[in-house]
């Protein structure tokens, strides 16, 4: 009777288990999300639902609520409505044709990716100067930081003015403004990452009379790795986001903020402006976690464990 009791207050109850790993917490989290999210429904669309139906206040609560989940041009739309226009977008449309999410997506991508890389490479080749040279130091770091109090929207029509003059396409402004967002969290990691080492470890390296490259690839560049990674995450979601609105002023044809800007301006494509808006943080955190895994797997090659790895 006793082993029974013992194992039946050691057993853990499934809603532990459930709490226990990071699925259960996170769909807590979501379905929370969801529930407020449709309450919200009801008085966010209120005016638009009395426009709908004019006798919608003597009904019941629960016939206002359907009503107002389910209403085409609501301020708030519904979460099943962004998931059943973003279904429509991604799947049942032509992939390129205008109307298709995967169009427009694959544009914002191709802009987001070329700032992504120059941005990563600008990133890296700063912070390396900055560590090995105390007068990029000294004079670069200052402008590094200043440089991001520079409002995006003021940089998109000048860089696209310049640009059009030069004959350069459309792709080049909206580039240049996802690397301008890029650049900074991969050179103020990077540069945290390079100078990681403690004082110990480089009096070893001197010791071993290995030189300065050699300090850089055996001791300096793989302290810096995680920082890198952690670096890049925000950098690409950084990168989509500056695509997106360096498409939205400059009169684009495709891609997402094109979208999320035709979605503002036309009241029936208000469904486009939020199925748009998650398409692009789906992209966003797609990316994230392929970096993730890419991660993971340097990580583990290089003998790091644990929850890096």
């Amino acid at each position: 009777m006793t082993t029974e009791v013992l194992a039946a207050r050691t057993t853990p109850s499934l809603g532990s288990r459930l709490m226990a790993g990071k699925a259960g917490p996170v769909t807590v989290v979501v379905l929370a999300i969801f529930a407020v999210w449709y309450l919200a429904c009801l008085p966010m669309n209120g005016t638009a639902l009395l426009r709908a139906m004019p006798d919608a206040a003597s009904r019941p609560l629960i016939e206002q609520f359907i009503a107002a989940i389910n209403l085409p041009d609501g301020n708030l739309a519904a979460p099943h409505q962004i998931i059943m226009a973003m279904v429509q977008g991604l799947f049942f449309e032509p992939p390129l044709g205008r109307r298709s999410l995967v169009y427009h997506g694959l544009i914002t991508l191709s802009s987001a990716m070329s700032g992504f890389v120059l941005g990563a490479v600008l990133g890296i080749v700063l912070a390396v100067l900055i560590v090995h040279y105390r007068s990029m130091r000294q004079s670069l770091m200052p402008w590094v930081i200043v440089s991001q109090t520079i409002p995006i929207l003021a940089l998109v029509p000048l860089l696209t003015a310049i640009t059009g003059r030069l004959g350069a396409p459309i792709l080049v402004p909206k580039a240049l403004i996802a690397t301008y967002l890029c650049f900074f969290p991969v050179t103020v990691g990077m540069v945290k990452g390079l100078m990681s080492p403690d004082l110990m470890q480089l009096d070893l390296m001197r010791t071993y009379d290995a030189s300065k490259w050699q300090t850089f690839w055996k001791l300096r560049w793989p302290a810096a790795t995680p920082y890198l990674f952690a670096s890049l995450k925000i950098a690409i979601a950084g990168c989509i986001v500056g695509a997106i609105v360096a498409e939205m002023p400059t009169g684009a044809q495709g891609g997402l903020g094109s979208r999320l800007l035709a979605g503002y301006q036309y009241n029936n494509l208000r469904l486009v402006l939020w199925a748009s808006l998650f398409t692009a943080a789906l992209l966003s955190a797609a990316l994230i976690g392929l970096i993730g895994l890419i991660e993971r797997r340097t990580l583990a090659r290089m003998g790091v464990k644990g929850e890096q790895a």
